[in-house]
């Protein structure tokens, strides 16, 4: 018998690779989406004929309550944020509410009907923020710097106090910046892969940038929703960092970018200190240890291969006018 999937989240970078993940190990996999995301399933592309979708405003305690109700899903995968960590200044209550508020929300429903679901929490490095000590585990200490984090932090504990006093199989990833071909360009790694890829066809000619020192631990989204589903196959619900110990510098990300189309980096970077961010992380980098160790997960891609993906895929679909090139 199939077991059935409930994500949130659905259309987002992680919502397709987790769906991919799931239906190639024989789920059923339901979508809930609020009804303003309707357009963005286009994002599934043919997967959203194998996806079940449940319409419901994720600010609705009785219509989650409902779904889960109806649908009985064994598991559930909450994903719901926005999906840019800088527009969360703009509206920090409307990030609280999606955020912390689906969250309690769904495990609510949870403990209401009475079922055994197993749920898992996106939580976020972003939670760490201002770190003294590096890398960073599941006993580092959360001093979260802006209200995507601050919000995060907030779901995270609530789930962690379903789990203690209801006693359900409750469970967070801690997941550093992890990328694909299918961010937005609004971050910095699509930026960059879209602007190596512009340039490389004579569609744009530079490429404004901030702090090219800062530093991330950037992995592969498909690596990363593997971790998500070994979780909930667990015997014990727990929190795991998921990163792929790996710092690397914007510096660095532009270079493998540019190497891939062959080009001089330095010959089309300006660097504006406008775009320097003020909550700037520069040691955040994952011990992994624990999910390597417990859930015998391991990233398969690496920095250099993300990087190529996303380029050769921008290349693509550039040429075959999918997308319009950087700046445009």
């Amino acid at each position: 018998m199939k077991k059935t999937a409930l994500i949130t989240g659905v259309t987002g970078q992680d919502g397709y690779y987790l769906s991919k993940l799931l239906l190639s190990q024989n789920y059923q996999v339901v979508g809930l989406i609020s009804p303003h995301r309707q357009p963005n399933l286009s994002k599934l592309g043919t997967m959203v004929d194998q996806i079940k979708l449940y319409t419901v405003d994720l600010r609705d305690a009785q219509g989650l309550l409902t779904a889960v109700e109806q649908l009985q899903p064994d598991e559930i995968y909450n994903l719901a944020a926005p999906s840019f960590v800088p527009d969360s200044w703009g509206d920090p209550l409307g990030t609280l509410d999606l955020i912390t508020g689906t969250a309690t929300r769904l495990l609510d429903a949870i403990r209401q009907v009475g079922l055994s679901t197993r749920f898992y929490q996106a939580s976020s490095s972003e939670m760490f923020g201002d770190v003294t000590t590096s890398p960073q585990d599941e006993d580092t200490p959360f001093r979260p710097k802006n209200p995507y984090a601050a919000a995060k932090l907030h779901a995270h504990w609530t789930m962690v106090h379903h789990r203690q006093r209801y006693g359900l199989f409750a469970c967070s990833g801690i997941l550093y910046n992890h990328e694909s071909p299918l961010r937005p360009p609004q971050f910095v790694t699509r930026k960059v892969a879209l602007a190596a890829a512009s340039i490389k066809l004579g569609l744009a000619q530079t490429l404004e940038m901030g702090n090219l020192e800062a530093k991330r631990d950037w992995g592969f989204a498909g690596d990363h929703v593997n971790a998500m589903w070994r979780m909930l196959q667990a015997d014990q619900p727990e929190e795991y960092v998921i990163g792929t110990g790996e710092l690397h510098s914007v510096r660095e990300l532009i270079a493998t970018a540019f190497d891939c189309v062959d080009l001089d980096w330095e010959k089309y970077i300006i660097v504006n200190t406008n775009l320097f961010r003020a909550d700037e992380h520069f040691q955040l980098v994952a011990n992994p240890s624990k999910a390597k160790n417990k859930l015998g997960w391991q990233p398969q891609v690496s920095f250099a291969q993300l990087l190529e993906d996303m380029v050769k895929t921008d290349l693509e679909n550039l040429q075959s006018g999918k997308i319009a090139p950087i700046g445009k």
